[in-house]
């Protein structure tokens, strides 16, 4: 197994053209795969000189299936299998890769029993500057360090202006642009320090979307000096705190390429915007090659590959053609038309990627120095993170005008695995209450004509099944039917262990109270049950723009 890696200088007369193309390349790995399928790609990092991968946990669950039917695996041990193929692959490379992986939220995006922290909306409840950001970025970077991963494709440094967004929402900071910057910053420093690269996507914007780039093209029409106030100066605080990538999102920007052609496959996104104007000068990594927004528009079997090389990107993620992405592209350097890849463009990208590794294996930091002026952290359990997190964050996004009549209070518990709230209130608490939960098919209970309680107070603890806006986050209309006549005919204080832009579902804007606790983690649950014990307060801040709140 590699462990370290000659210098540039060592190698750049003497590694043949194939393999500075495989370098350039870091398909996909998938932690719940098939022995087939593991060999294969083993033979193929020996023989194509791969310079890097990126894991996802199945091919059920990767980007064009996210929101698809296919049965996902479950492996209660994904991280120990994770680490079991990391060594596979490392051994079978006479160069050592680079191991990436999407953790925005810890781990656990990933993998089943990886470690969990609050989605970046979570995050954006609390004040700029505050230190559990950085915290929380320290604690993802060792939890990847550990796992044998160097590179964290994160932060996502959108802003999301779109309630109706598809595909960011939740994985975004917020609605502010300089507030977005901030995070996205501190959450960077904090994975600095844990010697974990960084990677600033998605290039120039996906906030203000409505598509889903996974299956189509979404079009950001905005102009350009609005695109430069907003949705670029995020990548600009990350770009100068020296992030090491920056991923283009698929999307197509007319204001500043009217060609249409997504920023991915754009020689004036990549080179002129982001380069020129942004002054970039690390790795450019594309978004997953295999999404529909850019497979769609190439049937041959590499031409994508060899586009989105000669538009500026410097690592191809996502390849799923491999042997035919390394021979168009060698095709294409090889020839003199007006398409081919010049030798000078192949040799920029292979150069910034293998100064990248460098940094990687021949030193003892992975990424550049962090800053200074901020003091050290030491490591601390994700539990107890977690907790902090909790009691921060916690908001109060609507508060009564009256006075709780908490002697006749009903509690109505909407959700899977609502156990750390019920254990945290109490049993005395929850003398009357009833219990709602779904599947993927609606209400395991069939009857839609759910009584409403007698008390005029009633706390509804909600926790969607979906973090995602589509199908109203997974809620079977007779829920959210219920929930309207619920609003409308009681006191009712919402709770909602979710994603904020759940408050825009009918109904909502009716509850005298809410209670914003963003996620079903434990350490969440408990505190938004001490809240309703009067042991808390809620200091967060709500970070999107809800109507109504």
């Amino acid at each position: 197994m590699p462990t370290s890696i000659q210098a540039y200088e060592d190698v750049v007369d003497s590694l043949p053209l194939t393999q500075k193309i495989g370098q350039l390349l870091m398909p996909a790995a998938f932690v719940n795969d098939s022995e087939d399928e593991i060999q294969r790609l083993e033979s193929q990092i020996r023989e194509l000189g791969i310079g890097g991968i990126c894991f996802f946990h199945s091919r059920a669950s990767a980007a064009t299936n996210f929101e698809g039917e296919k049965e996902v695996p479950v492996n209660p041990d994904s991280l120990g299998r994770l680490k079991e193929l990391i060594a596979r692959y490392q051994k079978a490379s006479a160069i050592p890769l680079l191991i990436a992986i999407d953790a925005e939220w810890g781990l656990a995006m990933r993998l089943e029993n990886g470690e969990a922290y609050p989605y970046a909306l979570c995050l954006g409840a609390l004040p700029p500057g505050h230190e559990l950001v950085r915290r929380t970025g320290f604690r993802m970077g060792l939890d990847c360090k550990a796992a044998g991963i160097h590179w964290n494709l994160a932060p996502v440094a959108d802003v999301n202006l779109n309630p109706a967004n598809p595909v960011i929402g939740y994985r975004s900071f917020g609605a502010d642009h300089h507030h977005v910057a901030q995070h996205a910053v501190s959450l960077y420093r904090g994975m600095q320090q844990a010697e974990i690269l960084g990677c600033a996507k998605h290039f120039p914007g996906h906030g203000d979307t409505a598509t889903d780039s996974h299956l189509e093209l979404p079009v950001l029409d905005k102009s350009a000096d609005s695109l430069d106030a907003i949705e670029l100066l995020p990548f600009r605080s990350l770009i100068s705190a020296g992030i090491e990538g920056v991923m283009p999102g698929h999307l197509t920007v007319p204001s500043l390429d009217p060609t249409g052609l997504p920023a991915t496959l754009s020689p004036t996104m990549i080179r002129d915007v982001l380069r020129g104007k942004l002054g970039f000068r690390g790795v450019v990594v594309s978004d997953a090659l295999n999404m529909h927004a850019v497979s769609k528009r190439y049937a041959a079997p590499g031409e994508l590959a060899a586009v989105a090389l000669n538009a500026g990107n410097d690592i191809l993620c996502f390849v799923e053609d491999l042997e035919q992405s390394v021979a168009a592209i060698a095709d294409k350097v090889s020839h003199g038309d007006k398409n081919s890849i010049t030798a000078q463009r192949l040799e920029d990208s292979f150069a910034r990627v293998w100064k990248l590794k460098e940094r990687v294996f021949q030193s003892d930091t992975t990424t550049s120095s962090p800053n200074s002026n901020e003091p050290k952290l030491k490591p601390e359990s994700p539990g107890a993170l977690r907790k902090a997190l909790a009691a921060a964050t916690l908001t109060a996004v609507k508060t009564r005008t009256t006075e709780r009549d908490t002697t006749r209070r009903a509690w109505i518990l909407a959700g899977e695995d609502l156990g750390p709230f019920e254990s945290e209130l109490g049993a005395g608490h929850l003398g009357n209450s009833m219990r709602i939960s779904w599947d993927k098919q609606g209400i395991l209970s069939q009857d839609s004509r759910w009584p409403l309680p007698d008390e005029s107070e009633v706390v509804l603890v909600l926790a969607p099944p979906k973090l995602k806006p589509a199908g109203n986050f997974g809620l079977p209309k007779s829920f959210t039917d219920f929930l309207v006549t619920l609003c409308e005919q009681r006191n009712v204080s919402l709770c909602l262990l979710g994603n904020p832009y759940v408050l825009n579902l009918p109904g909502c804007a009716q509850a005298a109270e809410i209670l914003l606790a963003y996620s079903p983690l434990a350490e969440f649950q408990k505190q938004a049950a001490r809240y309703y014990l009067g042991k808390v307060e809620a200091p967060g801040n709500l970070p999107v723009k809800i109507p109504g709140h």
